[in-house]
């Protein structure tokens, strides 16, 4: 199993549609403020990847950290109204940072807001297919985000780890690589010692999730619990995914050039 983990690294050159998937962990300061030396590497690294002839979708969280920010709220927001309400101001503010630094290196990048029962509903899932295939045709990169402002639990994907997943499944992306505060999935908390981390996983059974837990950052809603479970979920439906650390956004080149960082789930065959 390793020999073919170790194969399918070195095909990842050849992926043509990739999604990443950045949370507001990396997104934002200790302080709440919008990180944007690495939102600008993040942002270089996906147009040298068009660049390329890649086609590129960004799911970004964000919204709600930044426009915390914004607000100069002490605390994140607890109630439905108030998650709402900062959602709407932070995401105006996360796209009009993404909008700038796009368009200086000359691309074109496009929003779309999710809900779960837009992409769940026949109908509507086809337009949604077929707006990601007419903005990756025109050389646009889509960015994606859960619509915060107006999703209530009944229509909320949970998390952008899971809209993540969705949204390869959508695009039909061969590779999916979510960035996180961590170097990838441990056997145990990394900060543990002995902690072992994996670097390619076939086991696509439940089993794998047991040893992830909840976020601990405090500025995100997801965890290592919540990528572990999209990722295995995009491998077990033929996409390669990998969890690596979002530190340094550059890190999308080592991926796609077979090196073995974060951990790969290696996609069912």
């Amino acid at each position: 199993m390793a020999k073919d983990a170790s194969i399918e690294r070195k095909k990842l050159k050849d992926a043509k549609r990739i999604v990443i998937k950045i949370g507001t962990s990396s997104l934002v300061y200790e302080n709440g403020s919008a990180n944007l030396r690495r939102i600008g590497v993040l942002v270089r690294v996906i147009c040298d990847l068009v660049n390329r002839e890649k086609e590129v979708v960004l799911v970004t969280s964000g919204a709600i950290g930044i426009g915390k920010s914004v607000l100069n709220l002490e605390k994140r927001p607890s109630t439905v109204e108030e998650k709402q309400a900062v959602a709407a101001v932070g995401q105006s503010v996360l796209m009009h940072i993404y909008n700038q630094l796009f368009s200086e290196y000359g691309h074109t990048a496009a929003q779309l807001l999710l809900t779960r029962d837009v992409t769940e509903d026949p109908a509507s899932k086809v337009h949604v297919e077929h707006t990601f295939e007419k903005l990756l045709s025109m050389g646009i990169v889509p960015i994606v985000n859960e619509n915060d402002s107006v999703a209530v639990e009944e229509i909320k994907f949970g998390d952008n780890d899971n809209l993540s997943y969705v949204v390869a499944g959508l695009v039909k992306a061969e590779l999916l690589i979510i960035l996180t505060d961590t170097d990838g999935y441990y056997d145990k908390n990394p900060s543990k010692p002995g902690a072992e981390l994996y670097h390619n996983i076939t086991d696509l059974s439940e089993e794998i999730e047991r040893a992830a837990g909840a976020s601990e950052s405090g500025k995100g809603t997801g965890g290592m619990l919540t990528k572990v479970h999209a990722c295995r979920l995009a491998a077990d439906e033929g996409i390669n995914a990998v969890i690596c650390n979002g530190e340094d956004p550059e890190v999308i080149f080592k991926v796609i050039d077979g090196d073995e960082v974060g951990t790969m789930f290696v996609k069912k065959t």
